[in-house]
């Protein structure tokens, strides 16, 4: 497992001293006017308040923000990981457990400035790092965000944790930016992708926003505590029936990113939300119970068997 110096300082704050942080915050702002911030290209005038899919206009919702000790180890250390959950959602995920953020919009909006300052809190109460938690449609505001609170002292590693249906184009401008993309990789067939998650061609844009993200910060870095402080992380919630196509999601990672990825293989799936209803279709059926041992041992199973190692027992 690679390691890194705690003394390493986050790209943002070098992009912040040569006004980069800043010029990137514009252009992304400039996307709201006709928005294809995220793959559903929805082409809303957020800027004037209109609303697409994810159901949030100009200023980001806010759902909750606290230093969270249920994440991966790498992040939450001691202290927590400094998570700000984000309401709204560009996905609807019918199994959601979160859903009353990501599907009701349970949450307060508030300005670039408001979220500079709750970042700043949270590095006060001395979490190990910034955790935006469902934030793809709402990047533009994040960037203007972490500009603010880069001049205001903000020094800690930034974490972006998506459900990996994010636009190319949009991570390229968090280059730099972000230390730690936790991208989902949810699915191995657009079919399964689209009547669960309501997302049109997710196969395809994850596998290209995750070699992106790659790209950028490359496999999993700790300090000498074992703390995050750069690279990447990816998760994947093991469905009943496998569903989600477990072998072809590892057979990617391993082929296509990386094969020292840090994968955490979840086991933690419970019908919630549209799925504990059922009866609408043969796949939502299948999601009105947990997984069995066997299921989770068999995506596992899929990525010993491509030759990952990271993350998961």
């Amino acid at each position: 497992m690679a390691e890194a110096q705690r003394s390493q300082r986050p790209g943002y704050l070098h992009l912040s001293g040569s006004g980069e942080l800043e010029e990137r915050a514009r252009r992304a702002h400039e996307v709201l006017r006709d928005c294809v911030v995220c793959p559903q290209e929805c082409r809303v005038n957020r800027i004037e308040g209109e609303l697409g899919f994810c159901r949030t206009g100009l200023l980001p919702m806010v759902s909750s923000y606290s230093p969270h000790f249920g994440e991966e180890s790498p992040l939450v250390g001691r202290n927590g990981s400094g998570t700000i959950f984000f309401a709204g959602c560009n996905m609807r995920c019918e199994f959601c457990q979160n859903f009353s953020i990501s599907q009701c919009g349970i949450g307060t909006a508030v300005s670039c400035e408001d979220l500079a300052g709750i970042m700043l809190r949270l590095q006060e109460r001395r979490c190990h790092n910034i955790n935006f938690v469902s934030p793809s449609h709402v990047v533009p505001q994040i960037l203007r965000a972490v500009a603010i609170a880069a001049d205001r002292g903000l020094s800690l590693p930034l974490v972006y944790n998506s459900g990996g249906y994010d636009s190319v184009e949009t991570l390229r401008l968090l280059d730099g930016v972000i230390d730690i993309y936790m991208p989902d990789a949810k699915y191995g067939r657009d079919d399964v992708a689209w009547e669960l998650s309501h997302a049109p061609g997710y196969t395809a844009r994850m596998q290209a926003a995750l070699a992106e993200m790659h790209r950028q910060v490359g496999d999993l870095v700790v300090d000498a505590d074992g703390i995050a402080v750069r690279g990447m992380i990816i998760r994947h919630l093991v469905l009943p029936g496998n569903l989600a196509n477990s072998e072809i999601v590892m057979k990617f990672i391993a082929e296509e990113i990386s094969r020292d990825s840090y994968v955490n293989i979840m086991a933690q799936y419970h019908p919630a939300w549209r799925a504990a209803e059922g009866g609408r279709s043969p796949v939502l059926a299948a999601l009105q119970r947990p997984i069995t041992a066997r299921e989770y041992a068999y995506a596992i199973e899929c990525a010993r068997e491509n030759g990952l190692s990271r993350g998961f027992p």
